[in-house]
């Protein structure tokens, strides 16, 4: 494999030209590194991508794209810990949260969160900047994830979701082999006393909820999805796989026998909108964390 590459004073400019994940590029455009030393290019923030500063090791590359391996670290006023930054504009910020990361402080709770982080870092380039909660995670899901700098951009996503987003697909890995290689939930869905969502197949008692997966890969203990909702509703994923047998890993709340990843085996993979201002459809996208595709392996 070649890599095409131009080097100057302040970086290392090398244009991909193969498919591959970052940190896997990286080793093959540097055969003369140690391994150790290519890592630290990730941990040391020196390697950009589209004005972005890139960390993930397993952030996704094409034929056409260029990789900046910066000669020194790169200067940020507010480190972005937990998530990678994958769409700002004047309006919004997309992201990539990472599991075990609240969304938003809870009247019980008053950590860290994902608002927080990214509040600190509009206000570093603009002390009156605000910002804005569109939905939310839960703590133990990670993947895309949407925010407002604007209450009208907010506003304008929030009271018109359902038409705004046009695409919301997550992965999940299940516990046991899903024998139908694609299918649809529907059912109703409420919330009980303790706060935990469960599911009803009567009209009427709850919310109707509409689910669709694929099954991507399989084996004997578990099986990845590709799951697409076409409603959103509270822990709708978690309670309609459970409902098919086939819990998520590591979500005790809904079923789950095992905790192989020490973690929620889900993932929001892709965000598609009409952005709320100019109309522009924006298609964010992540991928299957590496850490699932391990368990088929």
């Amino acid at each position: 494999m070649n890599t095409v590459s131009k080097k100057d004073s302040h970086q290392t400019t090398l244009r991909v030209t193969w498919p591959a994940l970052l940190l896997e590029y990286l080793y093959e455009s540097f055969p003369e590194r140690s391994r150790k030393s290519v890592k630290s290019l990730l941990e040391q923030k020196q390697i950009m991508i589209a004005n972005r500063v890139v960390t993930r090791f397993d952030y996704p590359l094409e034929p056409g794209m260029e990789v900046f391996v910066l000669k020194k670290k790169a200067a940020q006023e507010v480190t972005l810990r937990k998530m990678n930054l994958l769409y700002e504009d004047e309006h919004l910020l997309v992201i990539e949260k990472s599991s075990r990361l609240l969304s938003v402080a809870t009247a019980k709770e008053n950590e860290e969160t994902a608002f927080s982080i990214l509040k600190s870092y509009v206000k570093s380039n603009n002390t009156k900047a605000q910002l804005y909660v569109v939905h939310r995670l839960d703590r133990d899901t990670s993947g895309v994830m949407m925010f407002a700098k604007s209450k009208e951009a907010q506003l304008k996503l929030q009271d018109n979701w359902d038409v705004a987003v046009t695409k919301r697909l997550y992965y999940a890995v299940v516990e046991g082999r899903v024998p139908k290689e694609a299918g649809e939930i529907v059912s109703y869905l409420q919330e009980n006393k303790s706060l935990k969502m469960y599911s009803s197949k009567t009209s009427g008692e709850g919310q109707k909820a509409v689910t669709r997966y694929r099954v991507l890969k399989s084996n004997a203990r578990y099986s990845l999805l590709e799951v697409e909702l076409e409603t959103g509703r509270k822990n709708q994923i978690r309670v309609h796989l459970q409902d098919m047998g086939h819990s998520i890993a590591g979500d005790k709340k809904y079923g789950a026998l095992t905790d192989p990843l020490r973690r929620l085996a889900l993932h929001a993979g892709i965000l598609e909108f009409s952005h709320p201002i100019t109309g522009e459809c924006l298609h964010l996208a992540t991928p299957v964390p590496a850490i699932f595709d391990k368990l088929f392996t």
